[in-house]
């Protein structure tokens, strides 16, 4: 068995959606589809590393490093791969590219099912909750004129 682990390209978009599909982490496709990815990608903060079993892309890790703080926001493996390592292998890879970027620590965008997971690699649980909020202007601007009418 070949494995790679390797910085994302343009051509591993539409195999990471079906990914992303199959494990229900594509609520948000401005933010998790194949433009987002292009520009996670272009990104000198973020690190985007895919990794490819005998040529097919069967997971992923998006993080960000912003010179203070580090952050895993998306680890997704395709379903018929899971626990085998892999999950494991893409933290591990991005943990070490992050501490060689400098970073002392690292958290992780969490959910109540993959807690164990990352409890197993070290992670502990923060006080701390994740909110989101659209912040398209254009739609902003429509919804608050229409309110004005």
């Amino acid at each position: 068995m070949d494995v790679t682990i390797r910085q994302f390209i343009d051509r591993d978009a539409d195999a990471l959606v079906e990914i992303l599909k199959r494990n229900n982490q594509y609520e948000y496709p401005n933010t998790e589809g194949p433009d987002a990815m292009r520009k996670v990608a272009e990104c000198d903060a973020a690190l985007f590393l895919i990794v490819v079993i005998n040529s097919t892309v069967v997971g992923c890790i998006r993080a960000i490093y912003d010179g203070s703080r580090a952050m895993i926001h998306l680890l997704s493996v395709h379903p018929e791969f899971q626990n085998r390592g892999i999950g494991t292998n893409l933290v591990n890879s991005v943990v070490q590219v992050l501490n060689d970027r400098g970073a002392l620590t690292i958290s992780v965008t969490v959910t109540d099912s993959s807690r164990v997971f990352w409890d197993k690699l070290g992670f502990n649980k923060l006080p701390v909750y994740l909110m989101i909020r659209d912040i398209n202007i254009k739609a902003i601007t429509r919804e608050t004129t229409a309110s004005k009418q």
